[in-house]
């Protein structure tokens, strides 16, 4: 079985749109490079600004 990594040892993005740091998931292991946002709503709203949880 495989060695189990900690959450704070995968590497980690800032997403373009929000700004809120996201950590490397097992599905963007192939294209990990050209990943710039932290979800699927964010990239849907990358021309606007968010400003956070408060707005």
């Amino acid at each position: 079985m495989a060695k189990m990594r900690k959450k704070s040892d995968l590497p980690q993005k800032i997403c373009a749109t929000c700004g809120l740091p996201f950590v490397w998931r097992k599905k963007w292991a192939k294209d990990w490079d050209a990943v710039r946002y932290c979800s699927d709503k964010c990239r849907g709203a990358k021309g606007e600004k968010q400003n956070g949880p408060g707005k």
